[in-house]
């Protein structure tokens, strides 16, 4: 394992420790198994202690690991065959958010998310997953197209926030993003979000109105950065971590507030440890609120969303003496 982190390091000199000691195993022919199965002990235990015990800051950059899946490639792990949709019909085919048709067990979903690269190259064609207000536009199309089939929308948000330069300014990214809002709260059809890496400010809101919102383990969820929340505070980088725990951006936080319907499991280390068992999880989740949120008739599938997402933030002061 290669550490991409600081707190993994002490996972990385176990293994090389390991690998060294099964290198002179081979070359000595002396039996050093009872060693090897000793140190294989204490690096899942390591593994288990350490990820078990994660600070915000932590979880912040295991969900910016350029190893986690992105939205293609949850989408080739559940679907039988995908069709992937293009173009919002006014601008152009915004690459930082893609979308179409899946079937999942049989049973056709519009799956739309956002698509950050994996190398330099593909980072810059995706715009490093920040939607411009075409991005927003092609999201809506495609759940208004998903109304039309009757068919359930499942949305994937990993994001940096919506592009913020003057060219997606000039041509409403706020409007395109508070239209989906609106038209998302009463959409008629079931629509289950998932936060799968960084969920940042109104890009990630943008997609993430939902029956059901869930976050993946070592994901976030914030109105901001914590670096950018650091610079505004106190003008300056430095205090990040800082930031990250008071923003209460973590999947238990967001959980305990409320503000969310779930947190779902990750795999040992990350999702980029085993994406395929994760593809799993979600598809199992998916899969069963579906079943359950299907039967539901559509005035109260809509009018339960309207209301849960009414109820955050209300705060019932007691009436004064």
């Amino acid at each position: 394992m290669k550490a991409s982190f600081d707190f993994e390091q002490p996972l990385v000199d176990l293994e090389e420790q390991l690998e060294k000691l099964k290198q002179v195993a081979d070359k000595s022919k002396v039996n050093v198994s009872a060693t090897i199965r000793e140190l294989e002990e204490k690096l899942v235990q390591t593994r288990q202690e350490i990820y078990a015990n994660l600070t915000g800051w932590q979880k912040v950059q295991l969900s910016r690991h350029p190893g986690r899946p992105y939205t293609l490639d949850y989408i080739s792990m559940l679907c039988d065959d995908f069709i992937e949709l293009h173009g919002d019909r006014t601008v152009k085919d915004d690459k930082a958010i893609v979308g179409g048709l899946g079937s999942l067990d049989g049973q056709t979903v519009m799956f739309i998310g956002h698509q950050k690269g994996k190398n330099t190259k593909e980072r810059q064609y995706r715009n490093f997953g920040m939607a411009n207000p075409e991005g927003y536009r092609k999201a809506l199309r495609l759940m208004k197209l998903a109304e039309k089939f009757n068919k359930p929308v499942v949305t994937f948000i990993d994001t940096p926030g919506a592009y913020p330069g003057l060219e997606a300014e000039e041509r409403g990214q706020g409007e395109a993003i508070a239209r989906n809002l609106l038209e998302m709260s009463v959409l008629k059809v079931p629509v289950i979000c998932f936060i799968v890496g960084e969920g940042a400010s109104g890009g990630a809101l943008g997609i993430g109105i939902g029956d059901k919102v869930y976050m993946l383990e070592y994901t976030w969820y914030s109105v901001i950065s914590p670096e950018s929340c650091s610079s505004i505070l106190w003008r300056t980088w430095d205090y990040k971590e800082k930031a990250a725990e008071v923003l209460k951006l973590t999947a238990e936080d967001m959980l305990a507030n409320k503000l969310i319907d779930g947190v779902i499991p990750e795999p040992v280390g990350g999702a980029h440890h085993d994406p395929q068992a994760m593809a799993g999880t979600i598809k199992a989740k998916i899969l069963s609120d579906l079943k359950a949120l299907t039967k539901k008739p559509v005035n109260k599938l809509i009018q339960e969303r309207i209301d849960k997402f009414g109820d955050m933030g209300v705060v019932n002061e007691p009436a004064g003496e």
